[in-house]
């Protein structure tokens, strides 16, 4: 046999090998097409994704409600603060000064209330007595006058009975009119609800909160972060101190291309993976709104699309999803995390932007206005201490 046949020989398991690599490489290729093409038509045309989503929540800036000098600082960034537990205390020797002011003033004018009902009291009793006078003198004028035409008394005599008369009826005018004066300070009130105690009240309410203030508490449960107050720092209202965040109830906010978002509904569910604890731990949302304007409208610097060197971008448009509490527990998150962020869109029952007020509030608190319950009951006992039984006091 020569070399060329045996060349012949040698090449044709060869290309029988190279027919069946490429017979297996167009089944494996026609394979995963037929399988990507029923994960299309089953599940992949029902799903929207982007990794463009990030953790958002409520950051609870903390401010002090009056002016002064920090002289403690008691919590660090990462603490963990409950509501109402203080963060944050400022000198409260101005305050105390001011408060010990007030305290006086209002028991002050609780005992001038109480002596003009007791002025009302006496001016009562007066008129009462001049229209006694006043009858007598009456009674005395027309006697004398009778006396008179019988000519058994004096016409000096008489005219003085008269005179006494017109005399007992003006003291008893000018009484009346001091008595209206007098009830006119206290009429239709009790002595809590008497203007002049009131006004003294309402400044004890005011010095009494701003003592309460100089203790800067933490109006939600959750961690600090950003804080930037020392020590010895003269602090004014609205003046950043430092934020709390309450990780237990964060939202995604996911940037969507304009193009995706057409069959994108609220109340349709979410599949969120994060980088963080990786593809292992999904948690399950449902979109909760869909933002009224794209990502560059709300930026710092709006994009001027007028402009003559304009390029058409596609616009990202941020939709809000939800996470459910229990799983925030289990794995909680942090503000700004990257999340991936998958909806299933195959109901398309909801609507794309809502047209009812939302039912769950946002972030509120009450821790402000226990301090006010403590100014009520210190304002009550100043006016039960210093108020007598001769005036009445309101309950």
């Amino acid at each position: 046999m020569s070399n060329q046949d045996d060349a012949q020989l040698k090449e044709k398991p060869r290309g029988r090998r190279r027919a069946r690599a490429l017979r297996l490489a167009i089944a494996a290729f026609v394979l995963v097409g037929l399988v990507w093409g029923a994960y299309y038509l089953l599940v992949g045309r029902y799903q929207v994704a982007t990794d463009d989503a990030y953790v958002h929540g409520d950051r609870i800036q903390i401010s002090p409600q009056v002016a002064g000098t920090v002289v403690a600082v008691e919590v660090r960034d990462t603490d963990y603060v409950k509501r109402g537990q203080v963060l944050v205390r400022l000198d409260t020797a101005n305050a105390d000064v001011a408060l010990s002011q007030a305290e006086a003033q209002l028991a002050a004018a609780v005992r001038q209330v109480r002596e003009a009902f007791a002025r009302v009291h006496a001016l009562e009793a007066t008129v009462a007595m001049d229209r006694a006078q006043l009858r007598l003198a009456t009674d005395n004028a027309r006697r004398q006058q009778r006396l008179l035409h019988k000519g058994m008394t004096s016409a000096e005599k008489a005219q003085q009975m008269q005179t006494e008369m017109q005399v007992a009826a003006h003291k008893l005018a000018l009484d009346q009119a001091q008595l209206a004066g007098a009830r006119a300070a206290v009429s239709g009130t009790r002595l809590a609800d008497n203007p002049v105690v009131r006004q003294a009240a309402a400044r004890v309410r005011k010095d009494y909160l701003d003592v309460a203030r100089t203790r800067i508490v933490s109006p939600v449960t959750g961690y600090v972060a950003d804080s930037g107050v020392e020590v010895g720092q003269q602090v004014k209202p609205g003046g950043a101190l430092m934020d709390v965040i309450p990780l237990s109830d964060v939202w995604v906010d996911a940037n969507f291309k304009e193009s995706e978002l057409r069959s994108v509904k609220i109340g349709q569910p979410v599949r969120l993976t994060s980088d963080f604890y990786g593809s292992g731990v999904v948690y399950h949302g449902h979109v909760i709104g869909l933002m009224p304007g794209t990502g560059s409208v709300f930026s710092l610097l709006p994009a001027q699309n007028a402009t003559g060197n304009w390029i058409k971008v596609v616009q990202r448009v941020p939709v809000r999803i939800s996470l459910p509490a229990d799983e925030l527990k289990q794995h909680p998150l942090r503000l700004g995390l990257s999340m991936n962020a998958t909806v299933d869109i195959r109901d398309q029952q909801g609507a794309s932007l809502a047209s009812v007020p939302r039912a769950q509030k946002g972030a509120s608190t009450d821790v402000y206005a226990q301090q006010l319950k403590g100014a009520d009951a210190l304002v009550a006992r100043i006016i039960r201490s210093n108020s007598g039984k001769s005036a009445p006091v309101h309950g």
